[in-house]
């Protein structure tokens, strides 16, 4: 058996709505899969997949998730991760259903320090109390956590602090995911998504909190020239082989895909000692801000 992994999105409402989320307005016209769909995915997913990802939207918002998790645990999948805002987590009943039926990893999304900054950005009052609650309940009940956080404009010098929080919270990994800059994110690029030579120092800082304090850390879509001296922390290298299903869509490979049609590198980036691991930005990023901060790290620079 591979250490391939299934990505299902298996329902686009959601009871938060991020200023940058990807999905952008599919919650309003994108029909969730049924439970008989999702259920055969799973099957099919099986024969070459250990791992599964329930995501969405907001997977926790469907009513037969428990027979989902249940059902993948049926088919043997040795990982089993909720990807979600992390605020339903915030009853402990609901954690203890899900560990019950089958859930054995949690990915929450906590994208600020303070109630008033995440608050903001998931336009949800109430979102930051509910998902830290989340975080502790499952810490307590013994339970893996790996969070993400999507770096934006507003957010991206509390990034030092955000890492903070989450030490404290007892995370066993802490994941800062460049946004995408499509979906509500496109809508409104330059008032959501930074510069990333702005971003890099944050970046860095937040990451060395964690690596400090003995937690897993990593970045999503960032280059390694951004991060010097931290090039180990770049998420794209330790990826499984995924199958992404997304509304009536499937990519067999994500990360041919990322390396392929999502993501580009520039034109300098032939020179650099990364470009053979190195997947570039989301390819949205240099139609709007150009390929100037990405400078090839030659071969006697690197770590």
């Amino acid at each position: 058996m591979s250490d391939r992994r299934l990505d299902i999105k298996i329902g686009f409402a959601c009871n938060n709505r991020c200023r940058f989320c990807v999905q952008g307005d599919k919650r309003y016209h994108a029909e969730p899969p049924s439970t008989g769909t999702v259920r055969a995915e799973l099957e099919a997913g099986r024969a070459d997949a250990d791992g599964v990802v329930f995501t969405g939207g907001e997977p926790t918002l469907r009513g037969d998730l428990l027979e989902l998790v249940t059902h993948a645990r049926s088919l043997g999948y040795r990982t089993i991760q909720i990807q979600s805002n992390g605020r339903m987590f915030a009853s402990r009943r609901t954690c203890e259903q899900l560990i019950d039926a089958g859930a054995t990893e949690f990915s929450p999304a906590l994208h600020g320090p303070t109630a008033a900054l995440h608050d903001w950005l998931t336009r949800a009052p109430g979102s930051f109390g509910q998902t830290t609650r989340g975080i502790r309940h499952l810490k307590r009940l013994g339970q893996p956590v790996l969070t993400n956080s999507v770096v934006v404009r507003a957010n991206v010098r509390n990034l030092p602090a955000l890492a903070r929080l989450l030490v404290s919270l007892g995370v066993d990994q802490f994941q800062f995911a460049y946004v995408h800059p499509v979906g509500t994110a496109g809508e409104h690029v330059t008032a959501v998504v930074p510069r990333m030579e702005i971003a890099a120092p944050y970046l860095i800082q937040g990451l060395k909190i964690g690596l400090d304090a003995g937690a897993s850390v990593c970045t999503e879509a960032v280059p390694y020239c951004i991060l010097p001296g931290y090039e180990g922390c770049v998420v794209e290298a330790r990826i499984p082989r995924t199958k992404v299903v997304d509304a009536g869509v499937t990519v067999e490979d994500y990360g041919a895909y990322r390396l392929h049609e999502g993501k580009r590198k520039g034109p300098d980036c032939p020179d650099c000692r990364y470009f053979q691991v190195c997947e570039g930005p989301w390819r949205e990023y240099p139609d709007h801000y150009g390929f100037s901060e990405f400078r090839p790290v030659p071969a006697e620079d690197a770590g």
